[in-house]
């Protein structure tokens, strides 16, 4: 059996890999918490690429209900269709649409579904899946057919702690919360994606970030904003003792005013 593991471009700690793995054994979903930049969504991608499977994004707003991610009787589209004589509107079915948790279901192999930002939905969403996610399968009552899953996805499901998740929910999970990266890990996770860089301007571009990080900020810069500022530096040709008295291309780092006045401050 494959086992889950880092890719080219995501680094995952070896405590994570073990919980997931933990996850997929135990056939119950994991879910994964963390401030944002911290790679809960690239977990999915990643362990879908060294699986071999394809993945299923379910991506949650505000507005989302699980029975999106079920399925959709489109009414209006069958009311259209007797409007205008169209043939076979007494077959329902012809309406269903599955949605990505069906769409799951019904795959001939195995996949990874992710359920992405669930802590975006109401309170009531993650207790509307519990008989799905337990027993696979979920009825569609203007057909009569039970959707059953094929192959159990494995389920990954990240959150981003914007509100606290019910406990019968909870039970049915196996949680991991992802740290931020220190800085070698850091280091191997800029490296994966920009192995070319050069090694002084890596460093001194770390040493800045975490210390704009110690900072009372707003919004700290993520992952993906030192990601997109090694890479700014880098095309800028910005030498990298220039980063121990100047902070260039600040604002792929710092989204706020506050913040970038903040960054000015400490540098005087």
């Amino acid at each position: 059996m494959k086992q889950l593991q880092s890719t080219k471009d995501y680094i995952a700690s070896p405590e994570l890999l073990r919980v997931a793995e933990i996850a997929r054994a135990l056939q119950k979903p994991l879910l994964i918490k963390g401030e944002p930049g911290t790679g809960k969504t690239m977990l999915a991608q990643a362990a879908a690429e060294s699986l071999g499977l394809r993945l299923i994004v379910w991506n949650i707003k505000s507005t989302t209900k699980a029975q999106d991610g079920l399925y959709v009787y489109d009414t209006v589209a069958r009311l259209y269709d007797s409007q205008f004589g169209e043939s076979g509107v007494s077959d329902v079915s012809k309406y269903i649409k599955l949605g990505k948790m069906g769409e799951a279901f019904e795959s001939e192999e195995q996949v990874v579904l992710l359920i992405d930002e669930i802590d975006k939905a109401d309170l009531e969403f993650p207790n509307d899946l519990l008989w799905e996610l337990d027993r696979m399968e979920f009825y569609i009552p203007e057909t009569k057919q039970t959707v059953r899953a094929k192959h159990r996805p494995i389920v990954i499901i990240t959150s981003n702690a914007e509100k606290e998740l019910p406990d019968a929910f909870l039970r049915r999970c196996i949680f991991h919360y992802i740290a931020f990266p220190d800085p070698p890990m850091m280091e191997r996770i800029v490296r994966a994606h920009y192995p070319d860089l050069d090694r002084q301007l890596v460093e001194q571009a770390l040493d800045q970030f975490y210390r704009l990080r110690d900072l009372d900020l707003q919004k700290k810069p993520s992952t993906s904003e030192l990601l997109d500022w090694v890479q700014a530096l880098s095309i800028g040709g910005v030498e990298p003792q220039m980063l121990k008295a100047a902070l260039p291309f600040a604002g792929v780092l710092l989204k706020k005013p506050e913040d970038l006045d903040a960054a000015a401050r400490r540098r005087r």
